[in-house]
């Protein structure tokens, strides 16, 4: 399937009309999507991921059927709700409760069944008090709350959800998702579009990583949010070279893992003692600097920040090849797969030099239980 927009140069009649006379060409094809071909199984929920303007909207209202593919096609099926735009649905001059029966017809809903709900949908968008206010009134957070309130109770087979569950505010949130796992234990299917990694990591079985248009990885949640982080770091590279940056006073030529024995490795077991070293070289000397090291979880969830400076130590002025080393007595990391980023900049907080994902750390975890850290396990004990 692809989807082809026409984008118009001429800003004004008087424009369109020279344009006409002089028979020059006013409009240019922009294709959102080329060539999706994506299969979402029934009981399952994806995440759709990638850069601000890569398609993903586009593609999840094209699923709703809210806009028709240029080429290809889209089957559905199961009874559709969509939350796709704040608001969409809604008309400002009418109350709330006007908008909950005009948003549950354009989602397919009987007024019989809307007025059934009705009482369960005020409910679950909290805002009672205003409910009979019009919504032209009522803040970004409240249209979102009154928005997912209908789309859910219109009972559906296949939920389609925009970025727009991140305006509400921290408890709507977990209500939403306390929501959405419920269908997930239903079986229902969801199609997820967000920037966040922590959501599509916990709720998404699956993710499509969308570039300009294409599929450019459909798989894991984790391969496809470090392969959408490895697209930024190369673009923030290529945008450096095309506005000619300045090249970095010093740069990191190599990061390793050493085990307590001082060998390089890749593995380790909870609780192990471990040395992270890196190797930086100067090209100019620099007068102040640090050097720092992050873990994250391969689902991008920050674990532990360190920098030379927090440990109130001065690496002075660089004028050489230096090598640092973070050791840690003890890393407590539950079983699992993490990486390391490293880094040098400046006291001010300039960045010099930056490696994501500089090692990659298989952790074998002898404890019972999962997570991120590595603890004895617990005593349990049961009584009458």
């Amino acid at each position: 399937m692809s989807k082809r927009f026409t984008l118009h140069k001429d800003k004004s009649l008087k424009e369109r009309m020279v344009s006409s006379v002089r028979r020059t060409r006013v409009t240019d094809d922009f294709w959102a999507l080329q060539d999706v071909d994506v299969t979402i199984d029934a009981g399952t929920t994806v995440g759709l991921i990638g850069a601000n303007g890569s398609g993903k909207s586009t593609l999840l209202k094209v699923m709703g059927a809210i806009l028709q593919p240029t080429t290809g096609t889209v089957q559905r099926r199961g009874r559709l709700a969509a939350l796709l735009e704040l608001g969409a649905g809604f008309h400002p001059d009418l109350t709330g409760r006007e908008n909950v029966y005009l948003n549950a017809a354009i989602l397919g809903m009987t007024r019989a069944e809307t007025a059934r709900h009705i009482d369960a949908i005020i409910d679950f968008s909290g805002i009672e008090k205003f409910i009979d206010t019009q919504v032209k009134f009522y803040s970004s957070g409240m249209y979102v709350r009154l928005a997912f309130a209908v789309a859910i109770h219109v009972d559906p087979d296949l939920l389609l959800v925009d970025e727009v569950l991140a305006v509400g505010d921290e408890p709507f949130q977990r209500k939403c998702m306390d929501k959405i796992r419920s269908f997930q234990a239903e079986g229902r299917t969801i199609v997820l579009v967000s920037h966040s990694a922590d959501q599509v990591g916990d709720l998404c079985d699956r993710a499509v990583l969308l570039q300009h248009g294409r599929v450019a990885f459909d798989g894991a949640p984790a391969q496809a949010l470090r392969a959408l982080r490895d697209g930024f770091e190369e673009a923030r590279v290529e945008e450096e070279v095309e506005h000619h940056v300045p090249e970095a006073t010093a740069h990191i030529t190599s990061a390793v893992l050493l085990d307590a024995a001082g060998r390089a490795t890749d593995r380790i077991r909870t609780g192990d003692a471990v040395t992270i070293r890196l190797h930086v070289e100067p090209r100019v000397p620099v007068v102040d600097w640090l050097a720092a090291v992050s873990i994250e979880t391969t689902l991008g969830h920050s674990i532990f920040r360190f920098n030379s400076r927090t440990a109130d130590v001065e690496l002075g002025e660089l004028r050489e090849a230096r090598t640092v080393d973070f050791t840690f007595p003890s890393l407590p990391l539950g079983e699992g797969q993490y990486v390391v980023n490293v880094g040098i900049g400046e006291p001010s907080g300039a960045t010099l030099h930056r490696i994501p994902h500089a090692i990659t750390l298989s952790v074998d975890g002898p404890h019972v239980g999962t997570g991120v850290l590595g603890v004895e396990p617990a005593v349990v004990t049961a009584s009458a």
